[in-house]
C-alpha cells in the first residue's frame, strides 16, 4: 500500500511537469517564429490534421494510449507518444469542448500548460500504478515481445515512411531526403533525422529558392553532419573500412577530444 502511494505521488508530480511543459510548448509552436516552441514537427502536423475537433483530438491521442501503456509495462519507461501525442491532443480536446476559439484554447500557452498538467497527472499516474501492479512474469513476456517490435518500428518502418513522404513531396525534396537520410543512417544509425532535415531543406528551396536563409540552413545541416561524424568517430571507421591508413594527426585529434573510442 505504501509503495503504491509513493508511486502515485511521484507519478502525479512527474505527470504535472511533463504535461505543463508539453502543453505550453505545443501552444507556443503556433506563435513561431516570434516565440520558440517546445514540440516537434510531427506534433504540429498531427494537431492540425485533427482540424480543431475535440473528438478527433481525443480519438487520436487514445489511439496511442494502449501502445504507451504496453511500453510502460514491458520496458518500464514512458514512450515518446506520451508527451508528443497523448498529452497535447487530450489537452487540446479538453480545452476545446466548450470553446472553439483557437486563440483562447489550443494557441494559448497558459491554458494549454495547466490543462496539459492536469492531463499529465491523471495519465502518468494511471500508466505507472497499473504497470506496477502487473506481475513480473507478465512484464518479462511483454518486454520480450515489445523489444523486437520497437526495434522494427524504429528501423526500418519509420525511415521508410518518412522517405516515402519525402519522395512524394517532389523531386528536389526526395533527393535531399534520400541523400541526407543515407548519411544519417551511416553516421547516426537511423535515417529518420536526415530525411526530416532533407524535407526541410528541399521544401525550403522549393518555396524560397537559394537565398540567404536556405543557404544558411544547408550550411548548418552540413556542419551538423560533419560534427556528428567526428564525435562518433565515423571518419576513422570509414578510412579503416576503405583500407586507408588513418593519419596520425587525425588519430591524435580524436584522442585529445576523447572520441577515438566512439
Amino acid at each position: 500500500m505504501n509503495e503504491t502511494l509513493t508511486i502515485l505521488l511521484e507519478s502525479a508530480v512527474i505527470g504535472a511537469l511533463i504535461g505543463f511543459g508539453a502543453g505550453a510548448g505545443v501552444a507556443r509552436m503556433f506563435h513561431a517564429p516570434q516565440a520558440q516552441g517546445m514540440g516537434a514537427f510531427r506534433t504540429l502536423g498531427e494537431l492540425n490534421a485533427c482540424e480543431n475537433d475535440p473528438i478527433a483530438h481525443f480519438s487520436f491521442g487514445f489511439g496511442f494510449f494502449f501502445n504507451a501503456w504496453a511500453s510502460t509495462v514491458g520496458a518500464g519507461a514512458l514512450s515518446g507518444d506520451v508527451d508528443h501525442r497523448i498529452v497535447p491532443h487530450w489537452a487540446a480536446s479538453i480545452s476545446m469542448i466548450k470553446n472553439r476559439n483557437l486563440a483562447e484554447t489550443l494557441h494559448n500557452p497558459r491554458r494549454m500548460a495547466f490543462t496539459g498538467a492536469a492531463v499529465g497527472v491523471v495519465l502518468i499516474s494511471l500508466l505507472n500504478t497499473t504497470a506496477a501492479s502487473i506481475p513480473h512474469s507478465l512484464q518479462s513476456v511483454a518486454s520480450q515481445v515489445l523489444g523486437p517490435a520497437s526495434e522494427w518500428l524504429l528501423n526500418p518502418v519509420m525511415p521508410i515512411i518518412f522517405w516515402m513522404a519525402a519522395v512524394d513531396a517532389g523531386r528536389r525534396t526526395g533527393g535531399w531526403g534520400t541523400v541526407l537520410g543515407g548519411l544519417a543512417h551511416i553516421v547516426m544509425g537511423n535515417a529518420v533525422p536526415g530525411i526530416v532535415l532533407g524535407i526541410v531543406v528541399g521544401k525550403g528551396i522549393d518555396d524560397m529558392g537559394w537565398n540567404r536563409i536556405t543557404k544558411s540552413l544547408t550550411a548548418a545541416v552540413i556542419a551538423l553532419f560533419v560534427a556528428s561524424s567526428f564525435l562518433r568517430g565515423v571518419d576513422m571507421e570509414l578510412l579503416e573500412q576503405m583500407k586507408i591508413g588513418v593519419p596520425g594527426w587525425l588519430h591524435q585529434l580524436h584522442e585529445s577530444t576523447g572520441t577515438a573510442g566512439q
